[in-house]
């Protein structure tokens, strides 16, 4: 009996080592286990990349943040009455308010040249900017007669002029602007936040017989600091932007894109034209009108390669790349006759994502590709080595080294085409279904026996 219960055993075991079924089953299980520490180094690649956000952060709040410039805006006060129900006089009252008018430039053009700087926090490189800009244009004469306003509810010597820019911190020289031959200066601060709500401002009294003018010609030199990107707000009847800068590698962004523009060795030129047909605010409004910020306009100052968005997508493929490999090693269990224990399966599985913590740790200090190869290299000798370990087979480990080296090249290919990156993974997939169903064509899988062993 004992005998019998012994061999019933044995045979329960030898049929769990040698199921196909079971093989398939536990290489499956494994895959999934070793998505825990797939997952563990996208979270790590995702800590890296915040902890050099929080690096950009904190050299821009000194140096100055990504600026949006918004200039010039003229604003005139005037008298408004309401006319409330006075409940103790059971009648009704005019109750009067300062409310502001604010008329756009007939014509706003802005030149100039942004110098880049790579500054360093740690191993992290961080893109700031010194920007030096000239504006000029006119405004037209304010005209009140649209709104039915009365000529001596204008509060004509209290009107202002105003320009905003996202962060105040970065104005390196004091502001003063021409404005009709005479030199104004500017203060900090905007009596009303309709339009601008960070700004600087200069009061422009306005006689009553000065609104015979027909425009108000003006000019204003800027020097500020900034990172990563400098914006426009086209609030001109005609808007004409140019810049240039030594920066090579530049990403136009915005509502419009510039109408001219040549990047070359020496840096970048651009130059944008928008008119006010082209946004949803008119030329003159009382009170706040929407859709200015929406209308921005610039360009943003990039890194051409970012470590951490290649690493991440790379990363992405980890369990198509363990997939891939699992099998590999499975194919050459059952066409070789050799036995791989699942601790086997994991320790290659382990290995290949110790592959992505080497490709971040690396990339921080060296250029993409060469920390793409070093890890490569030296996880494909690893695995190679331990194959060659348990299939005690040169051509066989020949075969896995080589297929590890097309499936490491193949990876880096999607990596680098973002455009085509679904199409070639899609492809390169096709082609290795193909190629396991093509070897795998002959193979009787009801009739697969382990070699026997004395």
């Amino acid at each position: 009996m004992e005998q019998e219960k012994l061999t019933f055993f044995e045979r329960a075991n030898n049929w769990l080592k040698n199921s196909i079924t079971i093989r398939l089953l536990t290489i499956g299980i494994l895959i999934l286990l070793l998505l825990i520490p797939v997952s563990m180094v996208q979270e790590l690649i995702r800590e890296r990349k915040y902890r050099q956000e929080g690096a950009i952060s904190e050299v821009s709040a000194k140096w100055g943040k990504a600026q949006t410039l918004i200039g010039l805006v003229l604003t005139v006060p005037y008298n408004a009455y309401t006319k409330v129900y006075d409940d103790d006089n059971d009648k009704y009252k005019l109750v009067q308010s300062r409310e502001y008018a604010h008329f756009l430039p007939d014509q706003l053009i802005i030149e100039g040249e942004v110098f880049p700087e790579m500054r360093y926090r740690g191993i992290y490189e961080i893109i700031v900017y010194n920007s030096k800009l000239n504006l000029m244009g006119a405004f037209v004469n304010p005209n009140f007669e649209e709104w039915k306003i009365d000529e001596e509810n204008i509060i004509w010597s209290d009107a202002f002029v105003s320009l905003g820019l996202s962060d105040l911190r970065g104005i390196q020289e004091n502001a003063s602007f021409n404005w009709n031959g005479k030199q104004y200066d500017f203060n900090p601060g905007i009596e009303s936040g309709d339009v601008i709500s960070n700004g600087i401002s200069c009061r422009i009294p306005i006689q009553p017989t000065d609104t015979s003018s027909t425009d108000w010609k003006f000019s204003l030199d800027l020097n500020f600091n900034g990172s990563s990107s400098l914006n426009f707000i086209p609030i001109g009847k005609s808007t004409s932007v140019s810049i240039k800068s030594a920066w090579k590698s530049p990403s136009f962004d915005g509502a419009f894109l510039p109408d001219s523009r040549e990047i070359n060795k020496d840096g970048f030129t651009a130059k944008w034209d928008v008119l006010h047909l082209n946004r949803p605010y008119p030329q003159s409004f009382r009170g706040a009108t929407q859709g200015i910020f929406q209308s921005s306009f610039g360009v943003n100052l990039i890194v051409p390669i970012d470590e951490y968005q290649k690493s991440m997508r790379s990363a992405k493929y980890a369990a198509m790349f363990i997939t891939l490999t699992f099998l590999l090693f499975f194919f050459v269990q059952i066409l070789n006759h050799v036995r791989i224990h699942p601790i086997q399966y994991i320790i290659v599985g382990l290995a290949l994502c110790v592959f992505y913590t080497l490709l971040i740790a690396l990339s921080e200090h060296l250029s993409f590709q060469i920390s793409y190869l070093i890890s490569s290299v030296s996880i494909i000798v690893m695995i190679t080595l331990y194959a060659h370990s348990i299939a005690k087979n040169r051509r066989l480990t020949k075969v896995i080294g080589l297929i590890l080296m097309l499936l490491y090249l193949f990876i880096y290919s999607i990596i680098q085409m973002q455009d085509y990156a679904l199409l070639m993974g899609s492809i390169g997939l096709f082609i290795v279904l193909a190629t396991i169903m093509y070897l795998s064509r002959k193979i009787d899988w009801y009739a697969i026996q382990p070699k026997k062993t004395e």
